[in-house]
């Protein structure tokens, strides 16, 4: 069986002033034309426990910055970039809680647009590795190579949040993947803003409430 390069750059910010062995962590999951700085930056308005680390994608984006995969049309990701890019992001999530100092019961996955994306589908195939889910402006991909375990998901927690008028991925993304996970019996967080496709003030602050929630329950 041939390796998976488990090297994707990243960047990570440890806790300040803390003396655990081990921290809760986010991972931080970048749209199409971004880049692991992108969402780093938002460290700095969440919980101060957390340990943060920022993931590039694969592949370079022809318009700048890096992108998982490309679009063959909307909720259908080009196949061999997305099997590319998911097997990566396992790869190199399996190697981070082996080499830095995770707390293996509290790490989140932190997705903006085609970040979302990629969490939706480790979370679905890998639902044991994850305390919860932040999934901002995203979509659920339904037609991919990989098996979703519907039946692991139960209990598992998300929060989604979305714009109402987000003119890249229209809302009802967002209202079908909380449908597709309550069905399940996932506990969700669902948000709606009056705003586009961004991450705002408001709904930062509401992912900032679930997270310290979920710090302050989990065991």
């Amino acid at each position: 069986m041939k390796a998976v390069d488990t090297s994707l750059f990243h960047r990570v910010l440890l806790p300040e002033n803390s003396q655990a062995d081990v921290h809760p962590a986010v991972l931080f999951i970048h749209g199409r034309g971004a880049d692991e700085e992108d969402l780093l930056g938002l460290s700095a308005t969440l919980d101060p426990r957390l340990m943060f680390i920022s993931v590039r994608a694969p592949f370079r984006f022809e318009f700048g910055g890096y992108t998982w995969f490309e679009i063959l049309e909307q909720g259908k990701p080009e196949h061999s970039m997305f099997k590319e890019s998911y097997d990566k992001l396992l790869a190199f999530i399996t190697d981070a809680r082996a080499t830095y100092p995770i707390d293996p019961n509290k790490l989140f996955l932190f997705g903006f647009s085609m970040g979302t994306v990629m969490s939706y589908a480790l979370t679905l195939t890998r639902p044991e590795l994850f305390a919860g889910v932040v999934a901002c402006s995203g979509y659920l991909a339904e037609e991919t190579h990989l098996e979703y375990r519907w039946n692991a998901v139960a209990g598992k927690e998300l929060i989604i949040t979305h714009g109402r008028f987000d003119p890249l991925i229209p809302v009802h993304a967002a209202r079908r993947a909380r449908l597709l996970f309550e069905n399940a019996h996932a506990c969700i967080s669902y948000r709606e803003y009056d705003m586009e496709h961004q991450i705002s003030n408001e709904s930062l602050t509401d992912i900032d409430a679930w997270l310290r929630q979920r710090l302050n329950t989990q065991a």
